[in-house]
Formats: structure tokens, C-alpha cells, sequence
């Protein structure tokens, strides 16, 4: 088989590239019990509100779609393998934002199906490949902030590149396709659409300057010949899921940074670069035509960056802030809560196989009008401990418990919590709360490690509790309760809300949990929001090859379940090889607006180049859909 190139792995792959540890084959300590239907129904899946979801007479046996519980005020659809996008019978859809199209009148008509967008205009058109987003309303108008993950080079870049940078413009134009938009929707009648020329309308790129609070700001570990004190980095990267502040700001989050950082020269030393992926060379060969992305020349910069940044979308000037106190790693999105006390409550995934679930909790305590000062840069991080008992525990990553000085502790936030003894998790992405009660979900996407091999700091990825299947292609979602119903208690319960697999081709615990038949399997759960209604919208970026083990799964998709009673249904299929990745809602919630990254074919334009886009999902009769 040809050798990929760098440009054509995925994270995943990247990450083996550069942490080839040795397959040790952990089958032999499987516990059988804890992988089995039976099992399964007398263990994790069998407790808390969702228990009678997981007996087997909740959702019967049903062979498709159709046939599921009628509970959603939708007709569940069935799987698709084609480019476009379904919807339930009564339901319709419209692009918002497609790659490419113009924020600013002055790129109006920069974007061309054979050939993209020029680099001057590369920072006035809306990012490739959307992802997390929310909506905010600002003196009564609608302003959406989303990110825009990475880009695909071979579909951006000239023909005559093979998909990597050839000069110091084509490295310009991928760091400008990248970063946040925010730009002001509005419904003029014939649907919504992008307010070209918006006050409100920005970009945010790898190249926008930013500013850094909490205790690793201005340390020695951020500093860089450009920034010799250490408290002005440059751009946000890599930005993958998202949150909202309760005081209306947005929270985006740094994921997949490693991979925009090579070395022309020596490779710094540190355990840090190993146990983020950080060396060698990079995948959009940044470091060849910018010295800021080459650690041989800057050593620290990789640590400006696996941060949450927070963004007032109601101040086109302000300032970017990089919230060190929230850890760096892999952050997938930032679900914000309080405390019965008061206190803020950040919780966090990093999406990494075999890293771990994080959450922050202020000092200071906030209500609706108060300074917000502090909030975001003075409390503490913990890290999840999950029981095989379904009880758990937040760890405190402090210097004491860490032996770790704070900002050493905050940059190398995944050391800290090797440290302490946290679990090893399947992929922590999305993490959701209950809008009715304190509870908190997450999606864990998928291990193929799992009980194999060791995570990139050598911790054991060993089967059982929340993740307890090896080599888990499929995924699942756990939840979580705090003890006394409060987001700042430490200790927890926990069980799993679904264990997706395919029952299709497997009748052991890789069929999945029993609220998962052949109407409504899927695989690698990523994206997920609840609504107002208490409504789990769940979407998928997983294997679409409708092949082998995923066969009769279709296109990536977004399911609904009901928290309660644990049925699951499908809403919505994406075109093929996309994934389906952000969602937010119009202020009276008759508009869901849907991400779609990634996708193959011309979608959605039906000639050229296919185009990420974000669309605008309602329902025929006018009525809420979130």
C-alpha cells in the first residue's frame, strides 16, 4: 500500500505518526461480564433515570427506522449513502453559509468553483470546514460565532501543489480558511441569511492577535523571541467544538494544534512534545515559509496554543483571551454551568485516545449583571476519576497533588493528570448538560486502542468501567450526576446513556447497547446539544463506508434521543464523507442551524468544488423545533 502523506491523515493517524507505540494485545483481560448484553443490562447501562430505557421491552426489536417508538415529533428516517442531505417528512433545509462566501462586499464574487478563493480575500469570506457554533442575540440581532477546524490543502490550494504549500501565500491563504467567523443572520422573508457587510461580521484567524490571563500567562513556557513577555500570542487554531458564557461570550476551543507545528532544524527536547504529538514535520508545512510554526527556531510556541479563548461577539475591536487556567490539550467543546453556590463550572473533553475528561471551577461567584473579572482565570482544574463501582470523583490538579509548579501544571495539563491517576477515556469530545437537572453527558467517539495500547504518556488503557469494549471502533455515551445535584460537588455517579455498535453484523456487545437496533445504529457519537425541551441531538464523524463492520450505517447522521426513557432516532443524514458537526438555534427556536465539514462530491452546489457549510433546518408548519 502507498505510504499517505501528511496532508492526507487524518488526526488520528497523524497522532500514530508521531507515537508508533507497540500493538500489545490486551484481549486476555477482557472481563466478560463486562462487555456482555447481560452484563451490560446488570451493570452500567441498568441505573439512574435512564434505567428502563435499557430494558430490551423500551425499544423492541424493530428492523428499521419506521419502526421505532413514536416519542419525537418527527417520522425517524432511514440511512443514506448519497450526497445530499434527508430530512423527516415535513421538515425542509436551505444552505445559510457555504466556504467561500463573501462577510464583506468587496469579496463579493471572489469565490470560484474551479479554483476557490484568492488570498486576498481569504480572510473576508466565511472559513472552511465549520464546526462548533453558537447564536447570540445583540441588541436584537441575531450573531452567529462558528469555528472552522482545518482545511483540506488538495481542494484549496492549486493543482500544481499536491495539496502542500508551495510558497509563502498558499501557507497565508490555509491560515486564513481557518480560525472563527462571526457574522449577524437575519430572516428577510425568504429565509435566513448572512447580513453581508454586518458591523457585527469578523474574522479570526491564525494570525489575530490575542492576549493570555491565568497562571501560565507570561510564564517562561510561553515565551517566544516575538512575545519575549509572554502574554500576546497570535491566533487561534485548530478550533473544533465550542460553548457560550452565561454573561453572552463565546468560548472557542483549541483541538488539534500539534499538527500545525514542524522542525527544519534540531528538535527542541522536553517530555511535552511527545505527549502532544508535537515534532517532525508538520501537515501544512507551515514551518517551512513561517519561523513562528518551526520549534527548532521557537520552541515554546506550540504552547501558546490547546487553549480556550473567549471572544465577545458584540465588540468587533476586543481583544481574544486565552484562558490558560482551563488546561491545555485537545479541547473538543466548553460546557458552561454553575454551581448551587454561585461558582462557575467549565467541563472539557480532550480528544485524544486515551485522554481524559477535565473540568474548571472558579474561586469567584457570578449572577446575571455582576463582573465577570476572574471568572475564567482564577479556580481551579480537576480531572475525572470514573469507578468501576459507576461512582467517581474530580481530582484536583494543584502543585500539591501534581508536583507540578502552576504553569508547568496548566501547559502540560495531560501530564498533570497522568499524575494524579485519572482514567483513561475513549476520545472525550462533546460534553452536554441537562437543561432540567444536573446532568452531564459526553460523547466518547471511539478507541481503537483501547486495552492495546497505552496513551501517549504511557498510562494503561485498560477495559472496562465507561469505556468497556476493546478496540472500540463504534463509541458511546457516558453521563454523569453530581452528588447532591450540584456541579461543584467533587464526587459523582455514572452510567452509560448509549453504547452504539451495529446489530447488524454483531450480536455481542458491539451490537451495541439494547436502545440501538438496525433502525437507528450508528457510529462515532461527536457533536451533541440538548435543546430547551430536555431533547439530546446527538451527531455523528464516524466511518461512512456502509462496509464490514459499519455496514448498514449509512452517511454520518444526527440522531434525538430522549434523556429519559433512552430512545434514540434519526433526524437527519449528511451527505457522504462529510461529518455532521455544530448546532445551534434561532433565537425563537424555529430554526435549527446544522454544520456540515468535510463533505464529498459538489455538495452543496452540484458542480465544483464541495463546500463545508452551515444550514438552516425548519419545519413546514413554522413550529420550534429546539
Amino acid at each position: 500500500m502507498e505510504a499517505k502523506s501528511a496532508v492526507d491523515l487524518s488526526w488520528d493517524e497523524f497522532d500514530e505518526l508521531r507515537d508508533p507505540r507497540p500493538a500489545e494485545n490486551d484481549f486476555d483481560r477482557v472481563v466478560e461480564a463486562a462487555i456482555s448484553r447481560r452484563g451490560l443490562l446488570g451493570g452500567v447501562l441498568a441505573f439512574g433515570s435512564g434505567a428502563m430505557a435499557f430494558g430490551l421491552g423500551a425499544m423492541g426489536s424493530a428492523g428499521s427506522a419506521r419502526a421505532q417508538a413514536a416519542t419525537f415529533p418527527f417520522q425517524p428516517i432511514d440511512i443514506a449513502t448519497d450526497f445530499d442531505i434527508h430530512l423527516p417528512e415535513g421538515y425542509r433545509w436551505t444552505p445559510l453559509v457555504r466556504w467561500g462566501q463573501a462577510l464583506f462586499s468587496e469579496a463579493e464574487g471572489a469565490w470560484s468553483p474551479e479554483s476557490g478563493v484568492p488570498v486576498a480575500m481569504s480572510d473576508k469570506v466565511f472559513g472552511e470546514n465549520t464546526d462548533g457554533m453558537e447564536l447570540f442575540v445583540i441588541d436584537g440581532k441575531e450573531v452567529i460565532a462558528v469555528n472552522s477546524e482545518y482545511v483540506n490543502p488538495k481542494i484549496n490550494l492549486p493543482a500544481a501543489s499536491e495539496g502542500v504549500p508551495q510558497t509563502a501565500d498558499e501557507v497565508t491563504l490555509l491560515k486564513n480558511m481557518q480560525g472563527v467567523t462571526v457574522m449577524e443572520v437575519a430572516d428577510g422573508g425568504n429565509g435566513y441569511e448572512v447580513v453581508v457587510d454586518s458591523p457585527f461580521n469578523r474574522r479570526i484567524t491564525h494570525e489575530t492577535p490575542m492576549t493570555m490571563d491565568g497562571a501560565a500567562a507570561g510564564a517562561d513556557l510561553v515565551r517566544t523571541k516575538a512575545d519575549p513577555e509572554g502574554m500576546s500570542p497570535k491566533g487561534t487554531t485548530n478550533n473544533c467544538g465550542a460553548g457560550k458564557t452565561l454573561w453572552g461570550t463565546y468560548l472557542t476551543c483549541e483541538e488539534n494544534f500539534n499538527g500545525l507545528f514542524g522542525a527544519t532544524g534540531e528538535m527542541p527536547q522536553g517530555e511535552g512534545y511527545g505527549r502532544y504529538g508535537i515534532g517532525g514535520e508538520s501537515q501544512y508545512a507551515y514551518e517551512k515559509f513561517d519561523p513562528r510554526f518551526d520549534i527548532s527556531s521557537e520552541p515554546n510556541e506550540p504552547h501558546r496554543h490547546g487553549w480556550i479563548t473567549e471572544i465577545d461577539p458584540a465588540d468587533p475591536s476586543s481583544t481574544p483571551v486565552k484562558h490558560t487556567a482551563l488546561g491545555r490539550f485537545k479541547h473538543e467543546n466548553a460546557e458552561m454551568v454553575q454551581a448551587a453556590d454561585g461558582r462557575i463550572v467549565v467541563y472539557m473533553g480532550d480528544d485524544e485516545r486515551g485522554e481524559f475528561i477535565y473540568r474548571y471551577v472558579s474561586n469567584g461567584t457570578w449572577a446575571e449583571g455582576h463582573p465577570t473579572d476572574g471568572l475564567l482565570s482564577d479556580g481551579t482544574l480537576y480531572v475525572a476519576k470514573f469507578n468501576d463501582d459507576q461512582t467517581g470523583e474530580w481530582l484536583a490538579l494543584t502543585p500539591e497533588t501534581t508536583g507540578m509548579a502552576p504553569a508547568e501544571m496548566l501547559v502540560f495539563a495531560r501530564m498533570a493528570g497522568s499524575k494524579v491517576g485519572a482514567t483513561t477515556m475513549d476520545r472525550p469530545e462533546w460534553i452536554s448538560c441537562h437543561p432540567q437537572r444536573a446532568e452531564a453527558y459526553c460523547s466518547l467517539t471511539n478507541n481503537s486502542n483501547r486495552g492495546i495500547k497505552a496513551n501517549a504518556g504511557g498510562d494503561a488503557t485498560p477495559v472496562g468501567g465507561p469505556n468497556p469494549r476493546e478496540a472500540n471502533e463504534y463509541g458511546q455515551i457516558v453521563r454523569w450526576r453530581p452528588e447532591g445535584e450540584d456541579h461543584g460537588a467533587t464526587a459523582f455517579t455514572w452510567d452509560l446513556y448509549v453504547m452504539a455498535g451495529n446489530p447488524a453484523v454483531h450480536s455481542d456487545a458491539y451490537a451495541g447497547s439494547p436502545n440501538i437496533n438496525q433502525g437507528n445504529m450508528f457510529n462515532s457519537p461527536d457533536g451533541m446539544a440538548f435543546d430547551t425541551t430536555g431533547l439530546l441531538w446527538i451527531q455523528t464523524d464516524g466511518d461512512d463506508s456502509n462496509e464490514g463492520d459499519f455496514a448498514g450505517q449509512g452517511n454520518n447522521q444526527m440522531l434525538i434521543g430522549n434523556a429519559d426513557t433512552g430512545e434514540i432516532a434519526r433526524f437527519l443524514t449528511a451527505p457522504n464523507g462529510a461529518e455532521v458537526t455544530g448546532l445551534c438555534w434561532s433565537a425563537d427556536r424555529r430554526v435549527a442551524f446544522v454544520g456540515i465539514q468535510h463533505p464529498g462530491g459538489s455538495w452543496p452546489d452540484g458542480e465544483g468544488k464541495p463546500r463545508s457549510s452551515v444550514i438552516a433546518v425548519w419545519r413546514e408548519d413554522g413550529a420550534t423545533i429546539g
